[in-house]
């Protein structure tokens, strides 16, 4: 049987999936959060330790993806460790002062014209660009994809 503290926990992990598609709501590290509280809320006996150690890592992991994928994606797209890592910092301050969109023009916007500084080549800079855009876009997809099966997870811990 699930207590009130158990319900609240299976509650933030539910939030988690809605905050993989709401700006500014931590979808990962609510998943964390309600992990860690359903495991706390059982006397930290149900899931094994080892099950929460894989969930939490997976949590954490997601949660850097959510954070800096864009930025990553540009790297592999060709940018520099430089480009990448002022479109990280652009791309996490614009994403708490505008929103989702904001992110997405930040992070663009400061890989084109550090790679543009760079190399002076609009198709490379175009094209590191581009990464990061589908890099941002993916890393949604992926956050979606992992807080449902973390939600899932914890369902089939909770009742199964």
């Amino acid at each position: 049987m699930v207590e009130p503290l158990g319900w609240l926990a299976l509650g933030l992990l539910v939030l988690a999936v809605a905050g993989a598609f709401l700006p500014l709501l931590p979808g990962a590290l609510l998943s964390l959060t309600g992990i860690l509280l359903y495991w706390f809320s059982t006397g930290y006996t149900d899931p094994s330790t080892a099950v929460v150690v894989v969930l939490s890592l997976v949590a954490l992991g997601t949660a850097a993806v959510d954070y800096f994928g864009g930025a990553l994606a540009a790297r592999a797209g060709g940018a520099s460790t430089l480009s990448t890592l002022l479109a990280s910092v652009v791309g996490v301050v614009l994403l708490f002062v505008t929103g989702p969109v904001g992110l997405i023009l930040g992070v663009a916007g400061t890989v084109f014209a550090a790679e543009y500084w760079r190399n002076r080549d609009a198709t490379e800079s175009a094209q590191a660009t581009l990464y990061a855009v589908v890099g941002i876009l993916a890393s949604t997809v992926a956050q979606v994809l992992v807080t449902l099966s973390l939600l899932v997870a914890m369902l089939v811990v909770a009742f199964g």
